[in-house]
């Protein structure tokens, strides 16, 4: 990387074919923010369900509050804390309650695999947060089953491997993210490999303590931890992921640059953030892609990778950020390899799957430097 090169400067522009090529994870995505025109399509008449708006904008972002009611769930995906979000938030309500029957779910989950694929990734960790899937409410293990059953399939036609990291929204009470905690310890469905916790952190304020108990027994029961903090509020919600939820990798965490104190904590404990400058700009965290602390976080040693959070609504492809971050901040192609390097070693895949993964980019490196 160009540690000081100027993000209003042209850089000679990395082609996103080649950053397909890279093999790689993706490790911070949710699999709310990846349903198609397409799926919505498809969902909604198989459901006898009119779309909240005309299908040519029904992406955008800015559009959310004015065509959706409110509804009784408002948690997942991102967090600026803003009228934006809370739309989005809504949306993404709307857009996973029109998926009803395990075969829908099945046929999502797939779906994203290939999506993923396409991208040349090759595992992912995706994040699912249930509360957004209203019509499995209180079938929470039957939704988990029917997405695992959609990543099997797809697994076996050799698509993109994935884990199912399972997502407690921030207004859930302690005591329900201690009955998840307890059913899926129980139960153990497939795929379900970490425990999360995603929200706007701005409006429910800290959760560390609530959430502290549930996270324990996770660990003990061998589930990764995985926590959105540091995105649309400071770095103390990072210190809490740390030091009460046991978290072994930060949803964004952004907003740690503005303590040294913590960036030496991340730096020392190897902790990864999962970066989205894509989502921080879209929603408003920093007001554009030259204002993010993306070069200042790897400049301090902090494990970074970059994903993209809520694709599809987004409007973006996990190379089309790559190649925009490579001409924003001077990326090169050595520096997207290390990328790569580091969402492989950062994923919740297993020993077997990331030896094998870095050993292909390895491969790969050698015959881009031959």
């Amino acid at each position: 990387m160009h540690p000081h090169a100027d993000p209003r400067s042209p850089a000679t522009r990395i082609d996103e074919q080649a950053i397909r090529a890279l093999p790689k994870a993706e490790v911070h995505i949710h699999l709310e923010g990846t349903f198609s025109l397409h799926d919505m399509l498809v969902l909604a008449k198989e459901s006898g369900v009119s779309l909240p708006g005309p299908a040519r904008t029904i992406f955008d972002i800015s559009t959310h509050d004015d065509f959706l009611a409110p509804s009784v769930t408002t948690g997942g995906g991102t967090g600026a804390g803003s009228a934006g979000l809370t739309g989005f938030l809504r949306f993404l309500d709307w857009q996973c309650g029109l998926v009803r029957t395990p075969e829908q779910a099945a046929r999502v989950a797939y779906a994203f695999a290939a999506r993923q694929t396409a991208s040349g990734i090759r595992y992912a960790d995706v994040i699912v947060n249930p509360t957004h899937w209203n019509a499995w409410r209180g079938r929470e293990i039957e939704l988990l089953s029917a997405l695992s059953e959609g990543f099997d399939e797809a697994a076996q036609d050799g698509l993109c491997e994935t884990g199912i990291a399972y997502s407690l929204l921030r207004s859930q009470t302690a005591r329900e993210a201690e009955d998840i905690v307890a059913a899926l310890t129980y139960q153990r469905p497939d795929r379900v490999i970490a425990l999360s916790v995603d929200g706007d952190e701005k409006v429910t304020g800290r959760t560390g303590e609530k959430f502290q108990t549930a996270f324990a027994r996770a660990a003990v029961a061998g589930l990764r931890r995985t926590v959105h903090a540091g995105e649309s509020s400071g770095p103390a919600g990072v210190w809490d992921a740390l030091d009460l939820l046991q978290a072994e990798r930060i949803d964004h965490g952004v907003r740690s640059i503005a303590d040294p104190a913590l960036i030496e904590r991340l730096v020392r404990d190897e902790i990864s953030l999962g970066v989205c400058p894509r989502s921080n700009v879209s929603l408003g965290i920093y007001p554009d892609w030259a204002s993010h602390p993306l070069p200042r976080l790897l400049e301090a040693g902090v494990r970074v990778t970059l994903n993209t959070d809520d694709p599809v609504p987004l409007g973006t492809t996990l190379e089309a950020d790559w190649a925009v971050a490579a001409a924003q901040f001077g990326f090169t192609e050595a520096d997207l390899t290390g990328f790569a390097r580091r969402s492989i070693e950062a994923s919740f895949a297993s020993d077997d799957l990331k030896r094998d993964l870095l050993a292909e980019l390895d491969a790969h490196e050698a015959a881009s430097t031959s």
